[in-house]
């Protein structure tokens, strides 16, 4: 039990606490708690009535409080077990002015990249995939979609399509498909991202093992041939708490921005 947790509770009605509403007080305290080393991972919290009784607040309060720290990936429930605080995750850091795949990214820090496959397949294209990819009625596209794993941790899921002209076989793509493309003379040498925030829904969540709700960095990649062809439409999901994007930005006018995030 988080002995450290119990002596600073009380705190929370005596005027010392950040002002705002009281479940968001107490997820402060317990941001805190985990921040200055009160609180470790792997910590179990004391249950819903002990936390109320010892904060003298409501149990209403507690559970809201304890809820949006689940969401937010700092606590974890464990069914018939109770709350602890999530392990830590070394978060990865991601340059936004190169093109690189997650192969070859995840390996220049030395990690050991797996993938858990979800899809490879020849398919009829979607509307938008006829529009980004430039097709033409009645040709298809190879969709490979996939789970990346860095030192066995899940950072991302992966769905890329590609027109069959370029990629005829998904199934030769066994780790980087960058190298299947550059095999064939059609790797890209640009690429537009956007990036936004998004919520995991509950089987992408299973997927990345985090809780469903938690926060997630969804970026959306149309990629070029040198000749200014698009070659791939690639959708991910990042975990949140495992990877953050740089971008190094530099003044002056807009022709001067490197890695700008759109």
């Amino acid at each position: 039990m988080a002995d450290g947790l119990i002596d600073i509770l009380p705190s929370l009605n005596d005027g010392s606490a950040v002002g705002g509403p009281l479940y968001v007080k107490l997820q402060r305290l317990i941001e805190n708690a985990v921040r200055d080393g009160l609180l470790h991972p792997g910590d179990a919290l004391p249950p819903e009535r002990e936390l109320a009784a010892m904060a003298d607040i409501s149990r209403v309060t507690v559970r809201k409080a304890v809820q949006g720290l689940v969401n937010s990936g700092l606590l974890v429930q464990r069914h018939g077990s109770g709350t602890f605080v999530a392990p830590r995750s070394e978060r990865v850091e991601q340059s936004l002015s190169h093109l690189t795949s997650f192969t070859e990214d995840m390996a220049r820090r030395g990690m050991i990249v797996r993938s858990t496959w979800l899809d490879r397949g020849i398919y009829a294209p979607s509307p938008e995939e006829m529009v980004t990819l430039g097709l033409s009625s009645g040709e298809k596209v190879a969709r490979i979609s996939r789970l990346r794993v860095a030192n066995d941790t899940p950072m991302a899921i992966e769905r890329a399509a590609l027109s069959i002209h370029v990629l005829p076989n998904p199934e030769l793509v066994t780790l980087s498909l960058y190298a299947v493309l550059a095999e064939s003379g059609n790797r890209p040498v640009r690429a537009i991202q956007r990036i936004s925030a998004a919520i995991l829904k509950e089987n992408d969540a299973k997927l990345l093992q985090v809780p469903a709700g938690s926060a997630s960095l969804n970026i959306e990649r149309i990629s070029y041939l040198e000749s200014g062809k698009v070659i791939e439409f690639t959708r991910s999901i990042y975990r949140a708490d495992a990877y953050e994007f740089v971008a190094e930005l530099k003044l002056g006018d807009s022709s001067e921005i490197s890695g700008a995030v759109l």
